[in-house]
């Protein structure tokens, strides 16, 4: 009995690329893998949908059938179903011509469901894999309840799912252990890893470590570990790992030329990988969309994520909710502060006054010469927007982004501050030329009519609307474009969270309420300008 490879590229990489991987490249990878010698493929996923040669997802086994090559020699084909998005009844009876498994998943509130499934896929004949999810979210009590279960129905495998990378070896062996111990000896014991703390090579290494002479396993990975973030345990290093140590039989060369050949690439629509945040994610074994939402919000620190996380009650952790994540962030960014007489002194300087808001668009500087024309000319207040400008003497720098805040304040020299109430705990005890940061609500500035919004120049205009300033003109305010860095003064502000198109339309439309509320122009050309 020994230990064999699955490549699940295929199914988990498509989290990264909506499983459009094309039929060449599909093809090509197939041919690659099945040149390598690795035991299985994991050609997709089993889902109710609209078939679309291009993309590795299939509603029956014909769809499947046009992707396979003639050869397979002796590598099997898998694909993957959730019991709830399958419905079973286009899955043809097993033929022996097309996949020779299912891998079914389902998780720990609807264990009966999953397993009734996984009866019928028994039924029509193929081999079945179950797949618990978060197999770390259960107690050994659950686990043994599970295991007895599985004993009855048989499947051929049984795999340890590390669905949130929170697992230590301790954990890994604690885990192996009692299912060792208590699953029937024909069963496979399977293993699937994912990468958030940077541990899945390892922890591979310790289960062939620990593995019972007497029991056949499979242990899963992808091709540079692709899939949704942060990846899984990489194909070509467990291979080079099992023919060095294992007497693998694995050509390593086909799995390296298929990765420059088309999974390199990929990395440039969502790098994945090792990240603090999904480490983070891992520390508290959660959902990793909860780190994701946060990390798109793209104006927390790490320590700050980190709190959120840490705050999530133990029945919300599975089950990824967005709403109840998004109530979290804003009782953390809403600290409340009585901003009454910060309010009625900036009214007292800026009341019936024009203010030229400063964004940290790339357009200040190319239109440098009208920009600075124009402060000469007019000489308005300048407010800047989360950054202190280089080429321009700002009265106030308005800051209401952790990340930006901690750039602001590492100047030397500072205008005077504006800092939303978010940013309290940062601020408490900055002082900037003997004057401390001027402290205004986040939570009066984030909502309004027309929705609620981090944008900082959004923020700042709600502002000035209160404040009774005549005019606010925009500089530096550009859109989004495809190239990040290119979106702003400085290649260091540019962020792998940076927003696209859906953000420019949301900005679009916050800005056409906000020009009937507060008169606004355009002093360089942006996305937002409403169309004459």
């Amino acid at each position: 009995m020994g230990i064999k490879l699955l490549d699940c590229t295929l199914r988990d990489g498509g989290y990264i690329n909506d499983w459009k991987f094309g039929e060449y490249t599909t093809k090509d990878v197939m041919a690659k893998l099945i040149e390598s010698g690795v035991d299985y493929i994991e050609v997709g996923f089993l889902r109710d949908c609209d078939y679309e040669p291009d993309r590795t997802l299939y509603n029956n086994c014909a769809e499947i059938a046009r992707i396979l090559p003639e050869n397979r020699g002796n590598t099997k084909v898998t694909a993957m179903a959730l019991h709830n998005k399958y419905s079973l009844d286009k899955l043809e009876p097993y033929d022996g011509k097309t996949i020779d498994a299912v891998r079914v998943t389902f998780h720990d509130y609807d264990i009966d469901e999953g397993l009734a499934y996984i009866r019928r896929v028994k039924e029509k004949g193929y081999r079945v894999f179950a797949n618990p999810i978060n197999i770390m979210g259960y107690s050994d009590e659950m686990i043994l309840k599970l295991l007895q279960k599985i004993n009855e129905i048989q499947p051929y495998a049984f795999s340890i799912v590390d669905t949130f990378g929170s697992m230590m070896k301790d954990d890994l062996l604690r885990i192996y252990s009692l299912i060792e111990h208590n699953l029937r000896k024909e069963i496979v014991i399977g293993l699937h890893l994912h990468e958030n703390l940077a541990l899945s090579y390892s922890l591979a290494q310790d289960f062939i470590g620990m593995k019972a002479s007497g029991r056949e396993c499979v242990i899963d990975a992808s091709m540079l570990g692709m899939g949704r973030s942060p990846g899984n345990l990489c194909m070509e290093l467990i291979m080079d790992y099992m023919n060095k140590r294992q007497s693998g039989h694995y050509d390593v060369n086909p799995v390296l030329d298929g990765i420059d050949d088309h999974i390199a690439r990929l990395k440039q629509i969502e790098p994945w990988g090792y990240n603090t945040a999904y480490a983070l994610s891992a520390k508290y074994n959660l959902h990793r969309n909860y780190a994701e939402f946060l990390l798109d919000k793209g104006r927390l620190r790490a320590k700050q994520i980190n709190q959120i996380l840490g705050s999530i009650e133990e029945q919300k952790k599975t089950a990824y909710d967005e709403a109840y994540i998004e109530g979290l962030y804003q009782d953390f960014q809403n600290i409340a502060v009585d901003d009454t007489q910060t309010l009625k002194d900036l009214i007292g300087r800026l009341a019936g006054k024009t203010c030229l808001i400063l964004a940290p668009g790339s357009s200040i500087v190319r239109e440098n010469e009208r920009v600075a024309s124009y402060i000469e000319t007019e000489k308005p207040v300048i407010i800047s927007a989360n950054f202190v400008p280089e080429t321009y003497r700002a009265d106030y720098v308005f800051c209401c982004n952790a990340m930006r805040f901690e750039m602001v304040r590492s100047k030397k020299k500072l205008p005077e501050l504006i800092v939303t109430s978010n940013l309290l705990e940062m601020c408490a005890d900055d002082e900037t030329g003997g004057r401390k940061p001027l402290i205004v609500n986040y939570t009066d500035l984030h909502f309004d009519e027309a929705g609620s919004f981090d944008n900082s120049v959004i923020l700042l205009l709600r502002l000035l609307k209160k404040l009774e300033v005549s005019e606010a003109v925009l500089a530096g305010f550009d859109g989004y474009q495809e190239n990040g860095s290119a979106n702003y003064v400085a290649d260091y502000m540019a962020s792998q969270h940076t927003k696209g198109n859906e953000e420019n339309k949301r900005i679009r439309e916050c800005m056409a309420q906000m020009e009937k509320q507060i008169k606004v122009s355009y002093l360089t050309k942006s996305l937002y300008q409403s169309e004459v």
